[in-house]
C-alpha cells in the first residue's frame, strides 16, 4: 500500500501556527533597531532583480527604515505617483510566501509578483507576459496552506478586474495558467510535454504558493510571469527586451495597481 507522504500528513488548514511572522518581524525590528512604520501598501515580488537594478541605475529607489526582514532589503520607488515596494532575488515558492506572510503583518495591503518564466506554449512569443489566473502545485509550500489539488487560483474578483485592463505596453500579455516547480533543473521534455498537454502557457517557481498563501489567508496576491526563455535550449535566451524588461514590466504592474487598489 502506497502511504501519502509526510507533506500530506499532519495538516491541520484550520489552525493557526505556533510560530507567526508578527512575532519575527517584532523581533527584527528590535534587534536591527527598525522604525515601527508601516512598510508601502504595494509591493513588488522581483525574483530576477533586474527591475530593481534599472531602477537603481535610474536612481528612482531609496532603502526603506521599516522592514524589520532578517533576509532581504525592501526599497522603495514611485509609480505614477503610487509609492510601491520593491524586494529583489524572491526566488521560489518557499522564500516567495515567507516574505509575503511578513509582509502583510507589516503594513502590505497588495502583493504584485513578476517573475521570470520559461516558455510551454508554442503559441506564446518571447518575451512576452502572462497574468497568471492559475497555476499547476507541483511545489511543496502550498500543500500547508490548502488541501491537495491539482492547482491554486488567482482572486477572481481581481481577475475579472484586470480582465478589462488596457495594457499599456510594447510586450504581450496574456492570460492564462501555468506549472510552477521547486526543482528548473527536473524539467524533463515529458513533464514538458505534460504541461503543454494541459495547456500550461508557462513554467515558473512562485505562482502556486502565492495563490494558496492568498486564498488561505484572504489577502491579495497577483502574480505575473514574464515569458523570457525556452530552458536554455538554444542560444541567445533569456532575453526581456530593452531596460531587460523593466519598463514594460512597470507599465504593466502599474496597470495592474490602479485596477487593483479600488478593490482592497
Amino acid at each position: 500500500m502506497i502511504k501519502k507522504p509526510p507533506i500530506l500528513k499532519t495538516k491541520y488548514y484550520d489552525r493557526s501556527s505556533v510560530f507567526k511572522p508578527e512575532n519575527l518581524i517584532r523581533e527584527g525590528r528590535r534587534q536591527m533597531n527598525k522604525d515601527t512604520g508601516p512598510v508601502p501598501e504595494v509591493v513588488l515580488l522581483d525574483p530576477d532583480g533586474d527591475i530593481l537594478k534599472w531602477l537603481m541605475d535610474q536612481e528612482r529607489v531609496e532603502l526603506s527604515s521599516n522592514w524589520a526582514c532578517y533576509h532581504t532589503k525592501l526599497y522603495q520607488f514611485t509609480l505614477q505617483g503610487l509609492t510601491v515596494g520593491i524586494i529583489a532575488q524572491a526566488v521560489g515558492a518557499s522564500f516567495a510566501v515567507l516574505l509575503a506572510e511578513q509582509l502583510f503583518v507589516s503594513g502590505c495591503k497588495l502583493l504584485l509578483s513578476m517573475t521570470s518564466s520559461g516558455k510551454i506554449s508554442p503559441s506564446l512569443e518571447t518575451p512576452s507576459i502572462v497574468l497568471i489566473d492559475k497555476a499547476l502545485r507541483d511545489e511543496g509550500t502550498s500543500y500547508h496552506y490548502l488541501p491537495p489539488a491539482d492547482y491554486s487560483v488567482a482572486n477572481p474578483t481581481f481577475l475579472a478586474a484586470l480582465t478589462s485592463a488596457k495594457w499599456k505596453s510594447e510586450c504581450a500579455v496574456h492570460q492564462g495558467p501555468v506549472w510552477t516547480t521547486d526543482a528548473p533543473y527536473r524539467e524533463t521534455a515529458e513533464a514538458i510535454a505534460e504541461a503543454r498537454n494541459r495547456g500550461l502557457l508557462a513554467v515558473e517557481m512562485e505562482a502556486a504558493a502565492l495563490y494558496a498563501f492568498a486564498t488561505a489567508t484572504e489577502n491579495p496576491v497577483i502574480c505575473f510571469a514574464h515569458i523570457t526563455n525556452q530552458m536554455a535550449q538554444d542560444g541567445m535566451d533569456f532575453e526581456k527586451g530593452q531596460e531587460n524588461g523593466a519598463k514594460d514590466a512597470l507599465s504593466i504592474l502599474a496597470t495592474a495597481a490602479q485596477k487593483l487598489i479600488p478593490l482592497i
